[in-house]
C-alpha cells in the first residue's frame, strides 16, 4: 500500500557510555523535511541524560494515536454532512507494567473537544457513533493493542 519512513539520528556527546552516563538526545527527520528533537522521557532518563523539552517516544506514540483519531474523525464527519470549524484534544498515555513486569502503554484516554458550525449538529449518540467508527478505522490504533478510549 504504501510506506512511512523516519530517520533517527544519536551521536555520542562524549559521556561515559560504559557506565550509562551519556545524553540521550537525538533526532527524529521525517520525508517532508522537518526535523524534532527528541529524548527519553524523563520519567525514565532523569535529567541531564534526557531532555524534558524535547519530545519522547511514549508522547509521540500517544499523539500519533490521538492525530490518527481525528483526522479518521474529520474524514467521517465531512463525509457525513457535518461542518466541523475545530477539533481539540487532550489525549493521555497510561505507563504501566505487563503479566512479565515489562513497561508498556496499557491505555490512551482521548478528550476531544468539537465544535461545528452550520445548520447541520451531530447529536450526542451521532457524535458517539462518529468516534466508535473513527477507532475502527484509524489505522494506527488498528496497528497496537493498547486499549483506546474517547471520553
Amino acid at each position: 500500500m504504501s510506506q512511512h519512513k523516519a530517520t533517527i539520528r544519536w551521536k555520542s556527546d562524549g559521556g561515559d557510555f560504559a557506565h550509562g552516563k551519556y545524553s540521550r538526545e537525538h533526532t527524529w527527520s521525517f520525508d517532508g523535511g522537518v526535523t524534532i528533537q527528541a529524548s527519553p522521557s524523563p520519567s525514565v532518563v532523569r535529567p541531564p541524560y534526557s531532555n524534558p523539552a524535547a519530545v519522547d517516544p511514549e508522547e509521540a506514540f500517544v499523539a500519533a494515536i490521538s492525530s490518527c483519531h481525528m483526522l479518521t474523525f474529520l474524514y467521517l464527519a465531512s463525509q457525513r454532512g457535518y461542518d466541523v470549524s475545530a477539533y481539540d484534544d487532550e489525549a493521555i498515555g497510561e505507563m504501566t507494567k505487563n503479566e512479565a513486569g515489562v513497561s508498556w502503554i496499557s491505555a490512551i484516554v482521548l478528550s476531544p473537544r468539537i465544535e461545528y458550525r452550520g445548520p447541520r449538529i451531530p447529536t450526542a449518540s451521532e457524535a458517539r457513533q462518529l468516534h466508535e467508527d473513527a477507532h475502527h478505522a484509524c489505522f494506527i490504533s488498528n496497528s497496537v493493542k493498547t486499549r483506546i478510549s474517547v471520553v
